[in-house]
């Protein structure tokens, strides 16, 4: 009944039960799409369309196109043009931003359903794919360079200040009572800067990952309790799992590392709010895939995890480059923190993006699934 619904809607006629129905061909196409009818109503949504709007396509369908674009956006005029005079119109560069949604800029084709007239088929491509992968790629080199930058630093600092430290507790046993105050100061000073070179230590560790089956969900809820019991203990949290998600192909102990740091800045950026709250969402997102290490094959990565908050997001000068070392907007932070994040994610063979504006910062993770878990999860997905 569904099948030739669709069918009717769409303008169809095809009648060999081989051809796939109109339905299922716009539902497999990896951008989002909708039918409008009439200039406003919805009436057909892929599930691109749904991940794009936040919506199910049960609510779309009770929207007015215009209730989910910005005000005065052109796509709208597009819209009325294409069902006027019956040609395809293509827009590009097209920014819409919502209340309810990020900013986006998008490339819009409009085309009109010739079967059905009055019925209008709007695809949006958003342009931030390329420049999301070229981020990526981008991440993992500031990371390279860390890695072998704090090699050098444990093995060309750490000795020294010991050195240093050793000295000056030698003076200090001999020093008056005013020189002992500056002989402090060195040993305080040389801690601090050891402390540093062991936070940048972790980034030399090559050590290959070695994957095993990792529940994400019991990832998360550790994460949280840690949270809850420490440093966000005013914060309410929410939760948004998908049951029914396959295992992540990693490492348990850095994923936690991964996900509570994101949590952390989440935290520290919802100090003093009295909505703070902390958004855990996981989903299934089939179609992303990313060469790994110069790789011919590339990776499937359809676990997406989601971390939002609703603080007052990441300064814009510091935007472009949060990934990369020593970027804080923190007084006494040292901007290690998402550094690190970015190398253990892509050492997973991971994504991590990040979308933010005032109430609404979200890191988005994606990862591999296991591998034993990718037959059975085909099977159940089907």
């Amino acid at each position: 009944m569904k099948t030739m619904t669709a069918r009717r809607i769409l303008g169809s006629n095809t009648g060999a039960s081989t051809v796939p129905a109109p339905e299922a061909l716009l539902a497999a196409v990896p951008h989002p799409v909708v039918a409008i009818a009439g200039g406003e109503r919805i009436v057909f949504a892929n599930p691109p369309a749904e991940q794009f709007f936040e919506m199910s396509v049960a609510w779309l369908k009770r929207q007015p196109i215009s209730s989910l674009l910005p005000f005065g956006t052109p796509l709208l005029a597009l819209i009325a043009q294409v069902e006027e005079h019956g040609v395809t119109v293509s827009e590009y560069g097209l920014e819409l931003t919502t209340p309810r949604l990020p900013a986006r800029v998008v490339d819009a084709h409009v085309s009109p359903v010739a079967e059905q007239p009055g019925l209008v088929l709007v695809m949006l491509q958003e342009r931030s794919i390329a420049q999301k992968m070229d981020r990526q790629l981008t991440h993992r080199q500031a990371a390279r360079g860390v890695s072998a930058m704090s090699a050098v630093l444990a093995h060309e600092i750490k000795n020294p200040l010991a050195g240093i430290r050793g000295a000056a507790q030698l003076l200090e046993q001999e020093a008056s009572e005013q020189d002992r105050a500056l002989t402090q100061l060195i040993c305080t000073e040389t801690d601090r800067i050891r402390k540093l070179v062991d936070r940048m230590e972790v980034f030399s560790d090559r050590r290959p990952i070695e994957p095993q089956p990792v529940n994400i969900h019991e990832v998360l809820d550790h994460v949280r309790s840690l949270a809850r019991s420490s440093f966000a203990k005013d914060v309410q949290f929410t939760e948004n799992f998908d049951p029914s998600l396959p295992p992540v192909m990693g490492d348990k102990d850095r994923l936690i590392q991964v996900f509570l740091n994101l949590v952390k800045n989440a935290a520290d950026a919802l100090e003093g709010r009295n909505d703070a709250e902390i958004h855990l969402q996981t989903a299934y997102r089939p179609g992303v895939h990313l060469a790994v290490g110069g790789a011919r094959d590339r990776m499937a990565l359809p676990l997406e995890i989601t971390v939002r908050d609703n603080g007052d997001g990441v300064p814009p000068e510091i935007f472009p480059s949060m990934f990369e070392p020593f970027v804080t907007s923190k007084q006494k932070g040292t901007g290690l923190g998402l550094a690190l994040v970015a190398k253990i994610v892509g050492d997973h063979g991971g994504t991590i993006e990040c979308e933010s504006e005032p109430r609404r910062t979200v890191f988005r993770v994606r990862l591999p699934m296991h591998r034993q878990a990718r037959t059975h999860s085909k099977q159940g997905r089907s």
